[in-house]
């Protein structure tokens, strides 16, 4: 059974997540660690508890959630699993770090890529991948059917949506990702979003003005 551990990282107050179960094994998603306290903070959680990490994945690779991506390789030794269309949103990241006044140590190593349908193995768990585009143009969700919760990155917030002014966003493909991939999810799944508290399908359906 996967243990979800939340950490908001960075000046955009992101979500990072590890993910991790009883045989010790867990995924980082979306590494936002900027400031070097926010990597001791994440270091020291995975000592404290004895976690070894065997995976790196990203919802999508906008500045916010990959700020710790190089970090985690160097100290974890772990290549990111991103969706192909967010390579070049990687890549671009130290441009974007300018236009905010920041700077990024950024990842240029190997890259690996998922798509929809493909499972996240975390021992005996698992998270399927869904492909939910729209806030940037390779986004996607991992879903766990079993325990009922998915990572959404930042497609879905609590009564609200994804930002989608930024190169390669559409608000209409967001919202066709939200209502074919979200929200034909059962009622009472809980949404782990990529900024803000945690949320609900069915609060979302009810309560969310721009859905």
């Amino acid at each position: 059974m996967l243990t979800i551990q939340s950490f908001t990282f960075n000046p955009a107050s992101e979500n990072t997540y590890i993910l991790f179960n009883e045989t010790g094994s867990a995924v980082i998603i979306d590494p936002g660690c900027y400031f070097t306290n926010e990597q001791h903070a994440l270091q020291l959680f995975i000592e404290l508890n004895d976690i070894k990490v065997i995976q790196l994945i990203n919802t999508h690779c906008h500045l916010d959630h990959v700020f710790g991506l190089k970090w985690v390789y160097e100290n974890y030794e772990l290549e990111p699993f991103i969706h192909a269309e967010e390579k070049k949103v990687l890549e671009d990241t130290p441009q974007s770090a300018s236009r905010w006044g920041l700077t990024i140590d950024n990842y240029s190593g190997n890259l690996h890529f998922i798509e929809e349908g493909d499972i996240i193995h975390i021992g005996n768990d698992q998270l399927t991948v869904l492909y939910t585009p729209g806030h940037s143009p390779g986004s996607v969700s991992f879903y766990c059917k079993e325990q009922g919760f998915i990572i959404s990155g930042d497609v879905l917030f609590k009564e609200s949506v994804g930002r989608t002014d930024l190169e390669g966003g559409n608000h209409q493909t967001l919202l066709n990702s939200i209502r074919t991939k979200l929200f034909t999810l059962p009622d009472e799944t809980i949404v782990y979003c990529g900024h803000g508290p945690a949320t609900t399908v069915a609060h979302e359906k009810q309560y969310n003005p721009y859905l």
